[in-house]
């Protein structure tokens, strides 16, 4: 599970949308600021229906203490929420191109290079990767704050956009030995997360980055659909 749960870092690693916090819900830092910036969230998630924007996610290893620059990720990522379920879907164009789609409960990864599509159900592991999946964007907050304890780190300005910085940490210490904390960056004004950084234990991290953000307009029903081919070949992992 370990290998797909990477894959699945990504998904969320480029995906900082709308998630909405129960009334109640434990949160830990400078209450007045942070039921702010929840309650701007809160607002954006309620009319929510579909978000695009451009990414650039960068991979830092501790081994060699640098971003491995061969290693940047640039594309377009997309969501929409329809029928009460969520869907995502990334094309990613640098270093090679990937489709990364989320729809139905299954997470899969297309690799056009060697014409390959890798699935994944999660099974029994479900809850754990929609628990992901709903920090991302647009579910259920009271999921969230089973999963993580959440604590304000104040302000913070992030390419002109000032945000308010949170920082994630699982509750599971299962989830902990994938992901050991995150951080969001949230622009108030819009309910979103501007940019976003996974640690894993071992001291690697994703560090993730929005522009071009556009919320609630129409998108082509195709993004939603891997382009495979009559040769393409799937494997499969079970959860």
């Amino acid at each position: 599970m370990r290998a797909f749960l990477k894959t699945v870092v990504l998904v969320i690693a480029l995906s900082g949308w709308l998630w909405l916090p129960p009334a109640g819900a434990q949160i830990v830092g400078e209450s007045a600021e942070l039921e702010h910036v929840l309650a701007q969230m809160d607002a954006a998630a309620r009319t929510f229906k579909t978000a695009e924007a451009s990414f650039v996610t960068d991979h830092y290893y501790a081994v060699i203490k640098d971003i491995d620059e061969s290693a940047r990720q640039k594309g377009t990522i997309y969501f929409r929420r329809e029928a009460g379920e969520i869907q995502m879907a990334a094309h990613i164009v640098v270093p090679d191109e990937e489709y990364v789609l989320y729809s139905g409960g299954k997470v899969q990864r297309y690799k056009p290079r060697i014409d390959q599509v890798d699935e994944y159900n999660p099974g029994k592991n479900r809850s754990d990767i929609e628990s992901f999946l709903v920090l991302g964007f647009g579910g259920s907050g009271s999921d969230l704050f089973k999963s993580y304890a959440v604590r304000s780190l104040g302000p913070e300005t992030v390419n002109g956009v000032k945000t308010a910085k949170l920082e994630l940490i699982p509750k599971s210490d299962r989830f902990r030995n994938n992901v050991a904390r995150i951080l969001l960056w949230i622009d108030p004004d819009r309910g979103i997360s501007v940019q976003q950084q996974f640690f894993e234990p071992d001291g690697d991290y994703r560090l993730s980055k929005y522009s071009d953000i556009k919320i609630n307009q129409e998108l082509p029903n195709d993004v939603f659909k891997l382009k495979t081919t009559k040769k393409t070949k799937f494997v499969s992992s079970q959860g």
